[in-house]
């Protein structure tokens, strides 16, 4: 949907309301939608006008996952907007996960007048106390003629250094008092409202140093993470790769570098058992000399518990965070952008080689073919992918068949993560695999969805999710047929919280009673909304009904009823006798 810019009306007496000033701000930093439902009134009055499109959603939560992967998919700072009170502590779980996956998003919440502030006005709360565990930098306006300041400094926390969330807390009666900002003449002209916004490049002394540490490895390997993704990163992780270097990613690194490459090892982590992609190259991770660690937290999944990365290894650790760096594994400092410094240090590398490892290229790259390979007859024995109830692993063929290099693929949390990461192929390098891995909850896989339809609207939009996470969200159907987004939802039909249930089973031998479900027919919730709905049953139906939704114009779920003694190939779940159930 295109809105026509028009140039904002002075108000009486030549000067903006606040509202105004705050849509221009947002303007010049080149917003073009904010999500939020009618509050900010004020603010969503006057931003047509500005040429700014309000993106509507049920829950903030929602709205702010929203927000999150508008940002990760555009390289823009996602804008979410919310009342005050209650629908502000519904931001908090979006923004904590966007803070964790260094997301920059700008929440704007407007507060209660100011003249009413510690007098128990209407919903008032303590929002900066609410927000300053889940955002970098929260502040409240004071005075109207400060809206470009504060808006200013908002763009440039969420933006500068690793990205986060930034909160501006704007109280009613500045919206609608007159500023002294001249309507056709505002002071400020920057434009922050992409990211990363200042790069900086690490220490040339320590790039050398790493240079020399890499060139003189005999099995070097690096893990790339989101990191590489939030810098623009993956051309110069690319030509890393292209000198020799093997490399594996992280959940939130998938695609980061085309995954058919001779030396992609795949996403490494904790879904290395029988079945995993990945699963016979875990050798190359535990085997390494030295590890290069690019955008990478080290945390517990993506290193399976800390104890896939070696022990005995040399760390080189690549971060825009220096608190970040050694955190897990002590290591040789590169505190700086990726892009900068992978560009910087792979123009070392080509000085200098990689004389310790190249002569092992040609085994390693067979190597890692035989892994694929094997990786193929373990499916062949391990699946029946005809089965039914269907198996994930056939969902997900089917669904890597109809993906083209311009479509992206959305997970909930828990096992559609798992799914997409382990069974989807990145053919080439690039943001189109999202998944809510900073703090991973459940409902996030539909928001998700239509935030990258609305940075990506040419793009094919598919989501998976299970009937757990799913069930969250269900009201935003409604706000995807009202916004005109087509998204296609592949709902894992298991009628259990999988993950929950095999855990606990894993674990304790048994599970609580609330991980089963009654049985719920999603394609008719699908169909209540609007939307087009179709309960899949048997395998060879999922390919041609994918294929039909991804040509229709509108939003389709696909309930695909699922096996639900089916998981992933989790490591931990290993020779779990309590899962053959």
């Amino acid at each position: 949907m295109t809105i026509a810019v028009r140039k904002p009306a002075p108000a009486a007496g030549g000067n903006m309301t606040g509202a105004d000033a705050l849509a221009a701000a947002l303007q010049r930093h080149g917003v073009r939608e904010v999500f939020g439902q009618s509050i900010p009134s004020a603010l969503f009055l006057a931003a047509p006008s500005y040429g700014i499109r309000q993106i509507g959603y049920r829950t903030e939560n929602a709205g702010a996952a929203m927000a999150d992967a508008f940002a990760r998919v555009s390289g823009k700072v996602g804008v979410v907007a919310a009342q005050n009170g209650p629908a502000a502590t519904l931001l908090v779980p979006g923004l904590a996960e966007a803070l964790k996956a260094s997301i920059p998003v700008v929440a704007i919440v407007q507060d209660v007048n100011r003249r009413f502030t510690d007098k128990n006005a209407f919903q008032e709360l303590d929002h900066a106390a609410l927000f300053s565990g889940v955002a970098k930098w929260v502040r409240r306006i004071g005075d109207p003629s400060r809206i470009d300041d504060y808006v200013d400094m908002a763009f440039a926390a969420a933006s500068t250094g690793r990205p986060g969330p930034a909160v501006l807390l704007v109280p009613l009666d500045i919206l609608d008092e007159r500023t002294e900002i001249d309507a056709v003449a505002p002071r400020r002209a920057a434009h922050l409202g992409t990211y990363p916004l200042d790069r900086t490049v690490a220490d040339p002394a320590r790039v050398a140093e790493a240079a020399a540490l890499l060139a003189g490895a005999k099995r070097p390997v690096v893990i790339a993470g989101g990191g590489v993704h939030s810098s623009g990163a993956c051309a110069e992780l690319a030509a890393l790769q292209a000198l020799g270097l093997p490399v594996g990613t992280t959940v939130m690194g998938k695609g980061t570098v085309d995954e058919t490459h001779p030396l992609s090892l795949g996403v490494v982590g904790y879904f290395m058992a029988p079945r995993g992609r990945s699963s016979h190259l875990r050798e190359v991770v535990t085997g390494a000399d030295v590890v290069l660690l690019v955008g990478n937290r080290t945390n517990q999944n993506g290193t399976d518990s800390w104890s896939l990365y070696p022990r005995e290894a040399r760390y080189i650790h690549l971060d825009v965070d220096g608190g970040e760096i050694g955190r897990n594994y002590e290591a040789l400092r590169l505190a700086g952008d990726a892009k900068l410094t992978l560009a910087a240090l792979t123009e070392e590398l080509r000085r200098t080689g990689l004389p310790g490892s190249q002569g092992g290229r040609p085994a390693l790259e067979s190597g890692i073919a035989a892994a694929r390979t094997r990786h193929q007859e373990d499916m062949t024995s391990l699946v029946d992918m005809d089965a039914a109830p269907l198996r994930p692993e056939r969902i997900m063929a089917e669904i890597d068949a109809v993906l083209t290099p311009e479509s992206i693929a959305v997970a909930d949390a828990s096992y559609a993560s798992i799914w997409i990461a382990n069974f989807l192929t990145a053919r080439r390098a690039g943001q189109r695999f999202l998944t809510p891995r900073g703090i991973a909850g459940l409902g996030w896989g539909l928001p998700f969805a239509l935030g990258a339809k609305v940075a990506r609207p040419d793009a094919s939009v598919i989501c998976v999710t299970g009937d757990g996470g799913f069930g969250h969200v269900w009201a935003e159907l409604e706000t995807a047929r009202r916004m005109k987004l087509p998204v296609v939802l592949v709902v894992l039909n298991n009628q259990i919280l999988g993950y929950q249930k095999h855990a606990e089973l894993s674990l304790f031998g048994n599970f609580t009673d609330v991980c089963d479900f009654e049985a719920v027919d999603h394609a008719a919730i699908a169909r209540a909304c609007g939307c087009a709905g179709q309960r899949i049953e048997r395998p060879d139906d999922l390919g041609p009904a994918l294929r039909a939704a991804l040509a229709a114009d509108g939003v389709t779920v696909l309930d695909v009823v699922t096996d639900q003694r089916a998981y992933p190939p989790i490591t931990s779940f290993q020779g779990k006798d309590a899962l053959d159930y």
